[in-house]
């Protein structure tokens, strides 16, 4: 049987994909290795599935710092109120959480994957699991089908890719679109992990003093060789085993890599900033009337409201103050640079954990080759691609997901129009 349109990979681009291209008439196939359809979709947001972020598009766009431009004209056929609309009428009420991210009521992401598959049922889009793809086939300079590891060569006038990146490998991502889109002629840009934690060999890391130990509402910054400050994010964090991680660090991970790549491993430069609204003036100045005021009382002990205990005493020691000493005998000096390291305190940090224990893959096929507003193929025509195969990435909190729903329904939709069903 010929189809109108093949879909390979049935991850949150794939899916929809499908959707879009049955919805404008096409008859549909949907392709994956995997035993279930949806895996990644069925994880995300903690298992909660943050379908899309409700964000004005310029700042949804800021959020998106790989390639995020790229997003304007996906967003002009399918944006982030479409997505809302397309889940809702779907029968999944969602609401809005902190920062626009939006999730369904009933917290489940099996129930988005649920919904998905029953819609794809009624479309009556037909589905192959367990099944390989090894190569594309191709006449002149069309797509023309795929051939199976079986051998098997199945036809259809357009096929999307959507294959996603390296990253969460278990979920079946493991970068097989890579080679046929190279094999279609296209650049794949160089690979790396973004929202991942970042790994550290400083002492107080090594020796585990502070994993563990969450900081809130602080800020974490990444500087170049050169001391200048590259990037600033805002929120949550915490200590582990190997350096840090949680959502600003994540955030931050992208640009120790690419740093590091600049400069051929060097580690990089990052500050924590535990009073981000604060000068270290203001607090040195209120560590001196704290000095007057509990001056009788040990450091740790006059300044336990300050940080956490073990953050505290890390910083007390770094300024060369004994935390057991009374308040009262530390001299000023001691106390400017504490009040320094509570507004910058400056580690070295070496790297990131692998693509594969990514949140996210950075780089894919290069989107000067794409053609933003079908997501076809610049190269050959029926050829489409779609989410984390693309060389375009967002940080967490609903961000991604929103590429991939866009992405996804525009490759879906031009596929089908595309198509020889009309």
């Amino acid at each position: 049987m010929k189809y109108n349109v093949i879909v390979v990979g049935g991850g949150p681009a794939g899916l929809m994909a499908s959707v879009s291209a049955a919805e404008h008439g096409a008859r549909v196939l949907v392709i994956d290795k995997g035993k279930k359809l949806g895996r990644k979709l069925a994880i995300s947001g903690g298992g909660r599935c943050n379908v899309t972020n409700r964000m004005e598009e310029k700042e949804l766009i800021a959020h998106i710092p790989g390639n995020g431009k790229f997003m304007y004209s996906p967003f002009s056929i399918f944006n982030n109120e479409d997505i809302i609309d397309f889940f809702e009428n779907l029968g999944i009420p969602l609401k809005e959480e902190d920062m626009g991210r939006m999730f369904p009521v009933n917290d489940k992401a099996i129930t988005v994957v649920q919904t998905l598959l029953q819609k794809m049922q009624a479309l009556h889009i037909d589905t192959r699991l367990q099944t390989e793809v090894a190569s594309l086939s191709f006449e002149n300079d069309r797509v023309t089908g795929l051939l199976l590891d079986t051998g098997e060569l199945l036809k259809a006038d357009s096929i999307i890719i959507a294959t996603g990146g390296k990253s969460v490998p278990h979920t079946g991502s493991t970068g097989d679109g890579y080679p046929w889109a190279e094999a279609a002629g296209h650049t794949i840009t160089d690979l790396y992990p973004t929202e991942v934690p970042i790994t550290s060999a400083e002492s107080f890391i090594k020796e585990k003093r502070l994993q563990g130990l969450s900081l809130s509402d602080t800020a974490l910054s990444v500087y170049n060789q050169k001391g200048k400050r590259i990037i600033t994010h805002r929120g949550d964090m915490v200590f582990t085993h190997f350096g840090i991680s949680g959502p600003i660090a994540l955030r931050c991970s992208q640009f120790v890599v690419k740093e590091m790549k600049k400069t051929k491993g060097k580690p990089v430069s990052m500050s924590i900033h535990l009073y981000p609204d604060n000068h270290s003036e203001e607090l040195f100045q209120k560590l001196l009337f704290q000095k007057k005021e509990d001056g009788m009382k040990s450091c740790k002990n006059a300044l336990k409201n300050w940080a956490a205990e073990r953050l505290l005493i890390l910083y007390l020691e770094k300024a060369g103050i004994d935390p057991t000493q009374v308040l009262h005998m530390i001299p000023h000096d001691a106390l400017r640079e504490l009040a320094n390291l509570f507004t910058d305190f400056r580690f070295q940090v070496n790297g990131t954990l692998s693509i594969e224990k990514a949140f996210v893959t950075g780089g894919g096929v290069s989107i000067k080759e794409i053609d933003p507003k079908r997501m076809e193929s610049k190269f050959k025509k029926g050829l489409y691609f779609c989410g984390e195969i693309l060389d375009i990435h967002g940080y967490t909190g609903g961000f991604n997901i929103t590429c991939a729903f866009s992405t996804g329904y525009t490759a879906g939709k031009s596929a089908s129009e595309s198509s020889e069903h009309r």
